[in-house]
């Protein structure tokens, strides 16, 4: 029985037969989705990829066009289906040297039935607290900082950060024009990306390396990709585009909180429309292209596009703040339980051994058992330097104080 093409097994399926589609499929980055498209073209019009081809070995033939022309009146796909066959059909002509008319297949369009989503930091919060490993705590606050897109994520090295990124609170990230949107090619050669990770995108990246290092026996070069597929023991494989999304789709169903990758580059982008950055830094920051840069960037560039971006982490992060606000309104309604109740109450409570919450020191008490023998969360108010050895033992930020220092609990 012949196997059913999917996206999954579409390249080892169907693709591999044909060498043309193999060479196209070489030079884009959605291989998979890209050549499952052509498949269900080939298969609505009855013709081989070849065979496609042949139709314009005459430059002055209309009859791909026609061909794809026919398809778009008479798709039995839904809308959508059919716009990405289009598009998938046009590149692997272009790809080939065989370009169609522009005004081939225009007769469909996407059409957004809703709107972009836009979520509060609550639910992102929520996101990233259905993360199970470290891996995927980091993938959230990452991509939640950085804006890099989902097709850059999965090639990203730790090369692309600075060799001190650990000890910057605003690690710097520089992604070349070959991993961003259009390749370097034309008029997209020596676009660069410049971004940077908030405190807590950092913390989490921190503890991820050492969770590969350190659980995995992963050891990570500066060559090796910075998410990596852990499916493999120790071997290091880069996440795939697929992989990407299943997380995505993952979170979203543990979490109850519908999300894409895509969606963090919207989040990033209203955070620094909101503080009034510079639209040709916003764009840098996003990996577009700037109209008369200079490539490549910098180092003084860099440094006024971190202190620009600066001003957006309190919008940006939503780990820190929102703990913090949790643990306030938790306390808060203990002491109103508390005020509320008699003198009666209060002593049965006593008399029976019965707690509201738990006690809270602000001093580390080194996770020893409080007056009760119960264990007590630890806090600690520690100088900014001291950071990165409190992360690495488990600890984790809850508020930065504006005299550079940091409360920290275990």
């Amino acid at each position: 029985m012949k196997e059913k093409v999917t996206i999954a097994n579409v390249l080892e399926t169907w693709a591999c037969q044909y060498p043309k589609v193999t060479t196209w499929l070489s030079k884009i980055q959605r291989k998979n989705h890209a050549a499952y498209h052509l498949c269900l073209y080939c298969g609505a019009v009855n013709k081989t990829p070849d065979e496609l081809l042949a139709l314009k070995e005459n430059p002055a033939s209309k009859e791909a066009e026609r061909l794809l022309d026919q398809f778009v009146e008479s798709s039995q796909f839904t809308n959508s289906v059919t716009y990405n066959v289009v598009t998938s059909v046009k590149s692997f002509y272009k790809h080939n040297y065989m370009d169609l008319a522009k005004a081939s297949g225009t007769g469909v369009a996407i059409i957004k039935q809703k709107p972009y989503r836009k979520h509060l930091k609550e639910e992102l919060l929520k996101i990233y607290r259905a993360a199970q490993n470290p891996r995927d705590r980091a993938l959230i606050t990452f991509t939640w900082s950085t804006s890099i897109a989902k097709e850059s994520l999965i090639k990203g090295q730790w090369k692309h950060l600075d060799s001190d990124w650990e000890k910057q609170e605003l690690p710097h990230i520089s992604l070349p024009d070959v991993l961003i949107k259009g390749h370097g090619i034309g008029k997209y050669k020596g676009v660069e990306q410049h971004t940077f990770l908030t405190p807590e995108a950092k913390r989490d990246l921190i503890d991820y390396k050492d969770w590969l290092e350190r659980v995995k026996g992963i050891k990570l070069g500066t060559n090796d990709p910075i998410f990596i597929d852990t499916r493999y023991g120790n071997k290091v494989k880069p996440l795939g585009y697929n992989a990407l999304g299943q997380i995505a789709l993952l979170l979203s169903k543990r979490s109850g909180v519908p999300f894409s990758w895509h969606d963090a580059r919207r989040y990033v982008e209203t955070a620094l429309e909101e503080i009034r950055i510079h639209p040709n830094w916003a764009r840098k920051i996003r990996g577009r292209k700037v109209k008369g840069e200079e490539a490549p960037y910098s180092r003084p560039a860099i440094e006024q596009l971190r202190n620009a971006y600066k001003e957006a982490v309190p919008l940006l992060q939503f780990t820190v703040e929102t703990e913090l606000t949790e643990l306030k309104k938790r306390q808060e309604a203990i002491e109103q339980i508390v005020q509320g109740m008699t003198p009666e109450q209060r002593e049965k409570m006593q008399r029976f051994g019965i707690r509201i919450g738990k006690k809270r020191e602000t001093q580390l008490n080194g996770g020893q058992a409080c007056e009760n023998g119960e264990h007590c969360e630890a806090f600690e108010q520690i100088n900014e330097r001291a950071l990165l050895g409190y992360l690495r033992e488990g600890w984790s930020i809850i508020h930065r104080l504006t005299n550079g220092e940091v409360i920290v609990k275990r």
